[in-house]
């Protein structure tokens, strides 16, 4: 980069000398230099939701802007699910905006420092069949292209994420002359249903659901869509070798293992009972799938279109998902975070106690000082036990052992152990009648940020408050009060190159640092 030329900047490489101009943090860990943003769901391909910056100090908000212009309150709640904010490594952040009521979207380019507005991007994606709004998430390339979902199962790729210049191309995973033969056909039965993945190489994976007839006779399933705009698919009933599987979960994010070569979903029936598969990330054949079953009772696992739980992996490649247990109230409503291994064998391994609606983060185990057992790595998952389904209401957040087990006092089911808990701080007594004199407001995040350096995690709250859960001292160590509060579908938390954290709360976007 020419930024360097001529800069005395002992130690540094090119890269991070650059970004040292920009008065960015230094990356950790040699981070490829896309990541060194927050290029898609849960910041990575495998989702773990590890920063590559330490997180600034949560003083202040820098600015905010809405992610939805016609939010449709429901009294004190919000029933959607809104995507993450992309950060490309030259710290602009790509805002997804919902702009109508029920639908339609487009895209905002903005300035990590500032909020100015740089660009904007129409999409004419529209959701899929839906209770609970969901997602529309995006995703950002290694060669700083931003993929977008759109019409009739394609996508939008836009050749610069950090520029106004327009370059705009949209792709096909069963081929644009397809799609041009028939758009309207196809941009009423075909939708995109999940978050946009994308590897190392620029290829992009993504679920997608068939509402009615195609000329090329589409039914619902998996779709990978390279860098030169070539389409591969396969129908989750096929693949999955079950005439029962109908989908892909919705807002379900494909997640690849550590090396690239395996693609990580989960399809379920019209029950919402079902696997997850394990494909081939090239041909998307079949590798192996597992039945998701409940570990307290055996029986299928419920995995609904509602949530937004997403694979995980970790990095032995051993694969986390959260679920709802089945039957319903058995675990207060809520689930459990299933764990498998890579080749999801028949091994049965301890699940955490809480999954619904979350994807774990899953960092390394010396982020916590304190820990003295033998793994390598721990998950931070929502903790919550919530009132309106038979708990106390005390809902908490927590660090598990993948590796140690605890008897559960609720369920009474062998769970991972718990390493570090931390309950809401805001009381919420009476919300539920005289049962739940304890209770707090609950986490509201589906994958939470975790700072690398400073040894935290990111964490958002229905209070209307982001927290800094310091994982040394188990305190939450610093907050920044975003709004008054609002009950809300979960949320994701996330971070840019210079530190910001970001995090949504009541259909706002909000940057927070020092």
């Amino acid at each position: 980069m020419k930024l360097c030329t001529g800069v005395a900047l002992v130690g540094l490489s090119c890269t991070a000398a650059a970004i040292a101009l920009l008065g960015f943090a230094p990356p950790v860990n040699n981070l490829p230099f896309w990541l060194r943003g927050w290029p898609g769901y849960g910041h990575n391909a495998q989702h773990t939701a590890v920063g590559g910056v330490a997180a600034q100090p949560l003083n202040q908000i820098h600015w905010q802007t809405p992610v939805d212009l016609q939010p449709q309150y429901s009294g004190n709640l919000l029933f959607v699910h809104y995507g993450t904010p992309l950060i490309t490594p030259r710290n602009n952040v790509l805002v997804t905006v919902k702009t109508g009521q029920f639908d339609t979207y487009r895209m905002e380019c903005r300035k990590g420092s500032t909020g100015a507005l740089i660009w904007t991007q129409p999409l004419d994606y529209s959701l899929p069949p839906h209770g609970w709004t969901p997602s529309c998430g995006s995703t950002l390339t290694p060669n700083n292209q931003v993929v977008m979902p759109a019409a009739g199962g394609t996508v939008l790729r836009r050749n610069s994420a950090d520029t106004a210049i327009m370059g705009v191309q949209r792709e096909a995973f069963y081929g644009l002359a397809n799609y041009n033969a028939a758009p309207s056909t196809y941009d009423t039965q075909v939708k995109i249903n999940t978050p946009l993945t994308c590897d190392k190489a620029s290829n992009v994976y993504f679920g997608f659901v068939c509402t009615g007839a195609t000329p090329l006779n589409l039914t619902s399933g998996i779709a990978r869509v390279d860098n030169h705009g070539n389409g591969t698919w396969v129908s989750a009933r096929t693949v999955s070798g079950d005439n029962s599987i109908d989908q892909v979960v919705t807002n379900c994010a494909p997640a690849l293992s550590n090396d690239g070569s395996k693609l990580y979903l989960a399809v379920r029936d019209g029950s919402n009972y079902g696997y997850m598969l394990c494909l081939d990330s090239t041909s998307l054949a079949l590798v192996s799938k597992k039945r998701l079953k409940d570990p307290g009772s055996a029986a299928d696992s419920h995995l609904f279109d509602d949530g937004t739980a997403s694979p995980s992996v970790a990095p032995n490649g051993d694969v986390f998902y959260g679920v709802l247990e089945n039957p319903f109230y058995s675990n207060h409503l809520r689930g459990w975070m299933l764990h498998m291994d890579g080749a999801l064998s028949a091994a049965s391994f301890p699940p955490g106690a809480f999954g619904w609606d979350d994807t774990a983060s899953i960092f390394s185990s010396s982020l916590v000082p304190q820990y003295t057992g033998g793994a390598q790595y721990l998950i931070l998952t929502k903790y919550n036990n919530y009132a309106s389904t038979g708990g106390d209401g005390v809902n908490k957040i927590a660090v598990l052992d993948p590796t140690q087990t605890q008897i559960d006092p609720i369920s009474g089911v062998t769970v991972m152990k718990e390493v570090l808990v931390k309950a809401g701080p805001t009381p919420d007594p009476g919300s539920f009648g005289p049962n739940s004199p304890n209770a707090v407001r609950e986490w509201c995040i589906n994958t939470a940020a975790i700072d690398p350096v400073s040894k935290c995690g990111l964490v958002n709250c229905e209070d209307g408050i982001l927290y800094r859960w310091d994982f040394a001292t188990n305190t939450l160590s610093q907050a920044v009060v975003l709004t008054a509060g609002i009950g809300e579908a979960y949320t994701p938390t996330a971070m840019g190159p210079d530190g910001t954290v970001y995090a949504i709360n009541d259909a706002k976007l909000f940057a927070c640092g020092q």
